[in-house]
């Protein structure tokens, strides 16, 4: 059997010491593709957020819950009205018929009216029998045309 021994340290500390090799510095990682497109998304993205929320982006997002709504369809609860008032409904969506939510029946829906016409009302009453009240849902921005649903109360 061999056994290795290191020479024993000088007696002269002049004399220089053996060097003691010193691993090489690891490099520093580098990002992968995958993460350097990661992070980027995530900026962007942080990004559209912020601008979202400071210029009201967010009704890009926000669609109307009614715009899709045919005839045949059912409307979940509307603020109560009386009379010829007017009331925002902004949580108005369709919903399925035979949902306990169904509060009415869309028996007409008329497109391109204007703020004006929609407020004239008169153009559901081809589609509301007499007898039955009648409700009027429209969703038109102002200067532009929309939609406007003909509604009855379900019973």
């Amino acid at each position: 059997m061999s056994e290795q021994v290191a020479p024993p340290p000088s007696a002269n500390p002049e004399q220089p010491q053996p060097a003691v090799p010193v691993p090489p510095a690891a490099p520093e990682p580098k990002k992968s593709g995958a993460k350097k497109v990661l992070g980027i998304l995530g900026a962007i993205v942080v990004i559209v957020v912020i601008a979202g929320l400071k210029f009201g982006l967010a009704s890009f997002f926000d669609k109307d819950a009614t715009a899709e709504a045919k005839v045949g369809d059912c409307i979940a609860e509307l603020p109560e009205i009386t009379g010829t008032e007017e009331e925002e409904a902004n949580d108005a969506k369709v919903v399925e018929c035979t949902s306990t939510d169904a509060a009415y029946n869309v028996v007409g829906r008329v497109e391109g009216q204007t703020e004006a016409q929609a407020k004239e009302g008169t153009a559901c009453e081809q589609y509301i029998k007499e007898g039955e009240d009648g409700y009027l849902f429209y969703s038109i921005e102002p200067g532009k045309t929309g939609y406007l649903l003909c509604l009855t109360k379900k019973s």
